[in-house]
Order: structure tokens, then C-alpha cells, then sequence
């Protein structure tokens, strides 16, 4: 009877020990389980990480509810950058319409003030004739006389070649068509002063030449007008 209770015993021990040894390998792996929840269940091909764990299915991580957020496995697309030379498009600003452009429309330039045609040139004062005398049919009788020591250079314009007058002489020219320009130097280089004065026939006209020590009193030209008025410069 002990023999049998020993032997039943022993049986009861190795079934024990038994049961105890083959539980060992499962519980690393039931630990490894509730430790690693992400790696796969022994027999897997390979261990790798999921790719889509369950935490992320859960507020506030649920990504696949929140708006505008791209579907699973679609990439969205990249913006492309402009080619060389080429310039990125500007979205409009909210609220602003784009300029229009008009073909063949140019920036008008302010044109140039008109000038009216009927305003007249300022005519400048004339000078104050120096004499006047009385021309009878046109023509005019001119006697120079040089009281200086030097000899004078005068030219009746279009009408007589240079001429020359020596000192303390005189001459006439007749029948000058009027208007008549003459003009006379000193041939030393002097300055003139010129006198010229109406004589007592109509249309005759008498010219004195004397020396004169200011520069700004020198006269060189003379010229007598239709109407007998008679300047000098």
C-alpha cells in the first residue's frame, strides 16, 4: 500500500513538474506580448514595426478625421519648381482684381503747349534818328567832310568800291537811291565821331568826322531811309 501511495505520488510530482516546464517558454512570450504590442505573434516571417498602430485610430491621434489630412497610402503632390527664366505665377491678393491690359494702349505724354499763331513778335524800340532830311525822288546827295589828321576809309554798300579820304578834305557823293547804307573807319584805327546834319537843299546831307578820345563814342556805320530818317551805330 505505501508502495502504490509512493507511486502515486511520484506520478502526480512528474505531471506537476511536467506542466511547470512546458508553461516556462510561454511566459516570456505572453510578457513579451503585453510589453510589445506592436511586434508579431511567434511563427512570423519577420518582426517589424506596425506600421499603423491602434493608438493612432484613437482621439486626439485619429488622424484619418482630421480635415484636409491626405488619404492612406496617397502622397500628396509636390509643388514644382519653376524652370530657369521663368517667373512664379503670384496668386491675386483677396479682394483685388488684376490689372487688364489693353492691346496697343500707351501711356499718353502730356503734348507740347500750343503756340498761337496769332501773336506777334515783340518788336524791339526803334532808335531815335540822329537827323532827318527831305529826300526829293528818291535819291539823296551826301558830302562827307574829315577834319581829322588821319585818312578815313569809306564804302557806300552795293553801290561804290572802298574809297579813301585824306585829312582836312571833303567830297560828295550825288544821287545815293535811298534806302543807302555807308560805312568809314580810320585807317590809323581811331575811333569817329560822326556828325551828320540836313543841309539847306532838300535831299542833301552833310557828315562831319572828328576824333574822338572815348572809345564808346566811335561810330562806324550810317544809313539814311526812304523817308530821309538818317541812323548811326
Amino acid at each position: 500500500m505505501k508502495f502504490q501511495n509512493f507511486r502515486k505520488s511520484s506520478k502526480l510530482f512528474g505531471a506537476l513538474c511536467g506542466g511547470l516546464l512546458m508553461s516556462l517558454p510561454a511566459i516570456p512570450q505572453a510578457f513579451a506580448q503585453e510589453s510589445t504590442p506592436n511586434v508579431k505573434q511567434p511563427g512570423a516571417a519577420s518582426s517589424t514595426l506596425n506600421p499603423s498602430p491602434s493608438i493612432f485610430s484613437e482621439p486626439p491621434y485619429n488622424r484619418s478625421q482630421a480635415p484636409g489630412s491626405p488619404e492612406s497610402g496617397v502622397t500628396p503632390p509636390q509643388p514644382v519648381p519653376p524652370a530657369e527664366g521663368q517667373v512664379s505665377p503670384i496668386p491675386p491678393q483677396l479682394g483685388v482684381r488684376p490689372a487688364r491690359t489693353i492691346p496697343g494702349d500707351r501711356t499718353q505724354q502730356p503734348s507740347p503747349p500750343t503756340v498761337s499763331t496769332d501773336q506777334q513778335p515783340q518788336v524791339e524800340p526803334r532808335q531815335t534818328p540822329t537827323a532827318t532830311i527831305a529826300i526829293t525822288n528818291g535819291t539823296v546827295n551826301i558830302k562827307l567832310v574829315n577834319n581829322t589828321a588821319a585818312n578815313i576809309t569809306f564804302q557806300v554798300i552795293g553801290d561804290t568800291a572802298p574809297r579813301s579820304l585824306q585829312g582836312k578834305s571833303d567830297v560828295t557823293l550825288q544821287a545815293l537811291k535811298a534806302p543807302v547804307t555807308v560805312t568809314f573807319e580810320r585807317e590809323d584805327g581811331g575811333q569817329l565821331i560822326v556828325t551828320p546834319q540836313a543841309a539847306s537843299e532838300p535831299g542833301n546831307l552833310e557828315v562831319t568826322f572828328k576824333e574822338a578820345t572815348n572809345a564808346t563814342q566811335g561810330r562806324s556805320t550810317m544809313r539814311i531811309e526812304r523817308n530821309g530818317s538818317v541812323f548811326l551805330n
